[in-house]
């Protein structure tokens, strides 16, 4: 059977090899530590964006030309190209690779890096991979899909409510693989392939780290991608939000009230339609009169402001001329330039909305003068960065252009742009400790102080269970900061028991969550007005049981803050799956309902209603005790624990000694 051999030819550089074909370049480079860039596209490569990179992290090092190929040693990686271009990658002292590009030695076998033009230099590209059986995946971001090990799952990659799109994954193979590519596209897992695909593109670029723990290859990703800044003091504290308060007094009175009742709060929250039109970004002056005094008030009594800001831009807004006679908004490739059907704050019905363009300097400059002069001026220095998808409809990425190209190419960073123009205004004027929640992310958003979290989600059980799959596979794709709505978003009504019975379950969760944030649409159908969401307005029971849930997180925040440290050094997340900490037992590879907060906390929430006990597993190589009773119990075991209504399966180190029990 002939044999289809490709000629290429090798060149050492400083900082790796290439391979030069008649149709194909390859440069392979040792990037920080224990990882190494792949870039390729037919011709020869051009200078390119980092994307998720942070600049400069391509290193010196020692490549080899063999008879068979190239060879090259970085850290704990090691990457072989053979002569007829097939790229392997192995961890330094062990011969098999653990990622491996799919031979094609026949004309028409899949090729392990593919090609298809869109235009003069435009590709639909796909990357090959060999499979293997018990091979299991984590990370990629935050899905709804609720599967743990992802496995035989196809991921979309795109930016939608809910579903968020952090193209870095953890192998059990011993290697974390980032897609440094923000265009739309997907990742295939499957049984015969892996596949990772980008509908538009330059050209292929990824990067391979390689680590013989989960805690290497994080630590590693955070120093390719960026590490979180320091998360402020106050956001390891309560956070009290709704959909929404509508005025000043009202917002004031939910403060004055906590500090009546003696309870702690740390941010208070004001939610979307606040402002005069749509990207006004400014304070409705009949509804809020004086926001200086309301946020000088509010420090007074220890609370920050948090203020909701979205990216859309209304036509009738006072900017919009500006930014259009500017080129700062999105455009479309046909048709009518507008992007997202929504009503704001002067309409009854609906109406279509633009977007700001982040990826140009100009635009980013431009909204943050507007919100330092309307919001940061005044004393507010955290922001709520909601619809940063964008959420557009429909969601035809090729009609729509940013600045650094056609959506269907750069969509994916969108949300890492926009949060990129707040950290940067933020560090201008002296906020060292950026923190800003966000409905998106992407690969390096956490460097801009983004804190993630889960999107307008259902007030079900089911909905809870799939929130702490998502959490886990975030914190697997390097964002530390992470949280849900408490009690869901859509659904809830304050007076039904079976919500009731959910309000507290998600309580007991999320006070263990990086970010512990109360958020909801209540008992309303006008979403300019949802209904009470506060800790008191669940009932009696409820209210006794959250109440000490509150203090309990006011009792942990010493150590709280010091697992934010190390996230901030080392990127590790304080919430995370068993298997980081005990990576060689492999029962924990299969636990989803079960997290560690911080090394020394297990938690294990109780995911479903009436339940009044639930199994837990205890890995092996620590020793545990009970965090509520203090008894003892030895670790690589499952047992049967009792979990009534006011109580949560917690289990904490010996000798941790963290104050569960006033």
């Amino acid at each position: 059977m002939p044999m289809f051999i490709r000629d290429g030819r090798f060149e050492v550089t400083e900082t790796g090899f290439r391979w030069l074909h008649g149709t194909e370049e390859v440069r392979i480079d040792a990037w920080a530590h224990d990882a190494v860039r792949v870039q390729a596209r037919p011709g020869r490569l051009s200078a390119t964006p980092p994307y998720a990179l942070e600049p400069s992290s391509a290193v010196p090092t020692r490549a080899r030309i063999l008879d068979t190929g190239a060879y090259l040693e970085h850290g704990a990686c090691w990457v072989r190209m053979t002569e007829t271009g097939i790229l392997s990658f192995g961890i330094v002292g062990d011969t098999e690779p653990r990622l491996q590009e799919v031979e094609s030695p026949r004309a028409f076998d899949d090729p392990g890096r593919f090609f298809r033009s869109r235009s003069s230099d435009e590709f639909r590209v796909e990357v090959r991979f060999r499979a293997h059986e018990r091979e299991r995946f984590y990370g990629l971001g935050q899905h709804q899909h609720g599967l743990f090990d992802q496995k035989g799952a196809v991921i979309a990659l795109e930016q939608k409510n809910t579903e968020v799109a952090v193209p870095f994954l953890y192998s059990t193979r011993g290697y974390g693989f980032l897609w440094n590519n923000p265009a739309q596209g997907q990742v295939e897992l499957g049984r015969t392939r892996t596949r990772w695909i980008a509908n538009r593109a330059d050209g292929i670029d990824y990067v391979v780290v390689m680590g013989r723990n989960p805690e290497a290859i994080i630590t590693t990703y955070a120093d390719i991608t960026g590490h979180v800044p320091m998360m402020p003091d106050y956001a390891a504290g309560f956070w009290q939000s709704k959909l929404r308060y509508e005025t000043q007094q009202e917002f004031l009175e939910i403060a004055r009230e906590y500090k009546r009742r003696g309870l702690p709060l740390s941010v208070l929250v004001i939610d979307f339609f606040h402002w005069t039109r749509m990207g006004d970004w400014k304070f409705d002056p009949v509804a809020w009169p004086d926001p200086q005094a309301m946020v000088d008030e509010l420090q007074e009594l220890g609370v920050e402001v948090m203020v909701s800001v979205w990216p859309t831009v209304s036509g009738d807004s006072e900017q919009f001329a500006a930014l259009a006679g500017n080129g700062y908004l999105v455009q479309t490739e046909r048709g009518t330039n507008a992007l997202h059907l929504f009503s704001d704050t002067d309409t009854n019905g609906t109406r279509y909305l633009h977007y700001y363009d982040p990826t140009t300097q100009g635009a980013r400059d431009a909204i943050w003068r507007i919100i330092k002069k309307n919001y940061l001026d005044r004393g507010i220095r955290t922001f709520w960065l909601d619809a940063c998808e964008p959420e557009v409809h429909p969601l035809d990425l090729d009609n729509m252009r940013l600045a650094a190209g056609n959506m269907e190419k750069v969509g994916c960073i969108y949300p890492m742009m926009h949060q990129k123009a707040f950290f940067d205004g933020m560090v201008a004027a002296g906020i060292d400790d950026v923190l800003n929640l966000t409905r998106s992310a992407w690969a390096g958003s956490q460097r801009y102080g983004a804190a993630l979290w889960s999107g307008d989600i259902d007030s079900t059980f089911e909905a809870l269970r799939l929130q702490v799959v998502a959490g886990l596979h975030a914190a697997m794709s390097g964002i530390p900061w992470w949280t849900t709505d408490i009690g869901g978003f859509y659904g809830g009504q304050v007076k039904d028991p079976l919500f009731r019975e959910l309000i507290v379950r998600w309580f007991q969760y999320a006070v263990f969550c990086p970010i512990f944030r109360l958020h909801g649409f209540r008992d309303s159908w006008d979403y300019k007005r949802g209904g009470a969401n506060e800790v008191w307005s669940f009932g009696e029971q409820a209210y006794a049981i959250i109440r000490e849930l509150l203090f309990l997180r006011e009792r942990l925040r010493p150590y709280i803050i010091d697992q934010m440290k190390i996230a901030h050094e080392r990127g590790i997340p304080p919430m995370r799956p068993l298997f980081f900490d005990f990576p060689t037992d492999t029962a924990t590879y299969e636990i989803a309902d079960q997290f560690l907060f911080g090394p020394d906390v297990l938690v294990a929430p109780v995911l479903e209603y009436g339940a009044v006990s639930r199994s837990v597993y205890l890995p092996r190589e620590a020793d545990w005790e009970n965090a509520w009773t203090g008894e003892p119990i030895a670790g690589g075991r499952r047992l049967e624990v009792t979990a009534p209504i006011a109580s949560l399966p917690v289990f904490q180190r010996v000798g941790a000694g963290l104050p569960f029990v006033q």
